[in-house]
């Protein structure tokens, strides 16, 4: 797809992967809706950087997890920007949790982390499908994880809901098609936030551990795995339902993924 004069959707936009890729597609000349949960001036700081890059963008408060506010989202989408061309699902929620604590799994964790991780890409997707089509084709990409390729990461629900992201991409892409391409990205151990808080003071000591096994040398950086979903954007046409995982070939030599 060519990105000049599009418009796109982006879940979680407002830190991270969501935020690089912001910036990315408003590089290549697309208009943003940014949409965030808690993340209100982190979201409205991304606004203002894709605006000073030429691109017109949005920032909206929607929780993915409620149908009614992903279909509002899409529509404020169509109706700022005329037309919503890229889906790229990528709030994302987890509780750390280690894997032999089979009693810490409560069940407000496996409703909470399936709400958003599966639930709410599932709902974007259906309610962003009819605008993408009218659009003349569209593009989806749904930010999976190694852990649901492999297991291991933050928790069993985070891991599971991930796979389960993995399978709703490979089963939507009959039925989105021909109109709309759907793909994923399944990111390993990524720098910032979200692994920093969760590992608290083993961060570093992981982060250096999985650099030194990474083939790359080095772990994901947000933009890197932006690159790669705006890669599978603007790319061939005949690539859907696929998985890229993006994680500089750490699967290769089998560690924890996280």
């Amino acid at each position: 797809m060519e990105l000049a004069g599009k418009a796109a959707i982006v879940t979680g936009g407002g830190t991270g992967v969501g935020r690089e890729t912001a910036l990315e597609l408003a590089r290549r000349g697309c208009s943003v809706l940014i949409n965030y949960s808690r993340s209100r001036d982190e979201a409205e700081a991304t606004a203002s950087e894709v605006e000073a890059l030429g691109q017109s963008c949005v920032a909206m408060l929607a929780d993915v997890a409620d149908d009614t506010a992903c279909r509002a989202m899409v529509e404020r989408a169509v109706a700022d920007f005329g037309r919503l061309d890229v889906l790229v699902n990528n709030a994302g929620t987890t509780r750390f949790i280690a894997w032999d604590d089979l009693e810490a799994v409560q069940t407000e964790d496996w409703e909470s982390i399936y709400a958003v991780n599966l639930r709410g890409v599932f709902q974007c997707i259906r309610a962003a499908r009819t605008a993408l089509a009218d659009a003349g084709g569209g593009e989806v990409v749904n930010v999976a994880s190694l852990a649901g390729i492999s297991g291991g990461g933050s928790s069993i629900p985070y891991a599971t809901s991930k796979a389960a992201v993995i399978s709703l991409t490979q089963g939507l892409a009959p039925t989105l098609g021909p109109e709309i391409r759907i793909n994923a990205v399944a990111p390993g151990f990524i720098t910032g936030r979200w692994l920093g808080q969760g590992l608290g003071d083993a961060y570093e000591p992981v982060k250096e551990l999985m650099s030194q096994r990474t083939p790359a040398g080095r772990v994901c950086d947000p933009v890197d795995v932006a690159v790669a979903i705006v890669s599978l954007v603007a790319g061939s046409d005949m690539i859907s339902g696929q998985t890229v995982v993006v994680d500089g070939g750490i699967h290769t030599v089998g560690p924890l993924a996280l």
